[in-house]
């Protein structure tokens, strides 16, 4: 039996629960209000502990809980359920400061697992947080295959539906790190595509459309969240993904470029490594190259044969070992080993 205890999603519609029920105990208040609700911060805080608290008072009824995030670490380190054992899966990238990172090594050190989704990541946990090997776990994430059939998928808008030739789709939130100023760079040497950037923006655009003028008509912004149901479509159409970022240790939009089986070039960082040579599905760049990149993205828009290999590979790793069937089998057997008294293995 699974519950997921979790909050509501104020962004766009979740898959329907199947085979697990979902309890939303968090921020219940907060979520009635809106996300444009005014001192939004402010009353999820409010509601923290008191949810924390009761939260604490029913996960002992659990055999094992597994945890995906805590808002506040230093603070929920203290409320949650004496319940062992406990594991938790690592989603986010680890800080760089002496003080964050003494604060996760208290926190993760607290749980009887805890689960990388990369090599890298694991390698990190243990080297720069100090964890003891023998309580970190590398388990994927998967392939978000839900997306490729969803009965309510939206078709392009009609300004993108009309663009011929190939497209070259970079997705997700627009930030700093993700180097988007380096793709607009490079792509000015690409010829023969066009440059989708999708996604809300978490900085400020004049810079990027600054370059983007330097390509005219070659460049579409779509700045704002993508919900579900139109993200299908994007993909779809796109003849390459990129994603040039600067750091990062797993994506989103990775997960979704697999399981869609998109050609991508990924920057040299992180886990990206692991995906390409492990399973031959993308080309790596350089961080930060836009020269690389660019002849990366120029000679998969001039072949399309290459593209389609990158294609196969990143179908077969997504209905491989980023399957969920894979990483619920890996999952479970971790959970056995953890209710058996056993935290060893990886």
């Amino acid at each position: 039996e699974v519950e997921l205890v979790t909050s509501r999603f104020l962004y766009g519609p979740v898959p329907s629960e199947d085979g697990y029920r979902v309890t939303e105990a968090f921020y219940r208040r907060t979520a009635r209000r809106g996300l444009d609700a005014p001192a939004r911060r402010a009353f999820k805080l409010a509601e923290h502990v008191p949810d924390m608290l009761r939260f604490r008072r029913e996960g002992v009824d659990a055999d094992l809980v597994h945890y995906q995030w805590l808002t506040v670490p230093p603070l929920d380190r203290l409320l949650l359920p004496p319940k062992r054992p406990r594991a938790f899966t690592v989603h986010y990238p680890l800080p760089s400061s002496r003080s964050s990172l003494a604060a996760q090594r208290t926190l993760l050190g607290s749980m009887d697992a805890v689960v990388a989704h990369s090599e890298h990541g694991a390698g990190r946990l243990r080297a720069e947080v100090g964890l003891d090997p023998a309580r970190v776990h590398v388990i994927p994430h998967g392939a978000f295959d839900y997306l490729t059939r969803l009965p309510e998928e939206r078709p392009l808008p009609g300004d993108l539906a009309a663009v011929e030739g190939p497209v070259i789709l970079f997705f997700g939130l627009l930030r700093p790190y993700k180097g988007i100023d380096v793709l607009l760079e490079a792509f000015l040497s690409v010829t023969g595509a066009k440059l989708w950037i999708a996604g809300m923006p978490r900085m400020s655009l004049e810079p990027l459309r600054e370059l983007a003028a330097l390509a005219p008509g070659r460049v579409r912004f779509v700045p704002r969240f993508v919900p579900d149901p139109e993200i299908p479509a994007l993909f779809r159409r796109a003849d390459v993904l990129v994603l040039p970022y600067r750091e990062v240790e797993q994506s989103g939009v990775l997960y979704t470029g697999l399981a869609f089986g998109k050609p991508m070039v990924l920057s040299a960082v992180g886990g990206f490594p692991e995906l390409v040579e492990q399973h031959g599905a993308g080309r790596l760049v350089p961080p930060g190259d836009p020269v690389a990149l660019s002849q990366a993205l120029d000679e998969l828009v001039s072949d399309p044969a290459a593209r389609e290999r990158l294609a196969s590979a990143a179908q077969a790793a997504a209905d491989g070992p980023y399957s969920w069937d894979a990483i619920a089998a890996r999952t479970m057997d971790l959970y056995a080993r953890l209710l058996g008294g056993d935290p060893a293995g990886s």
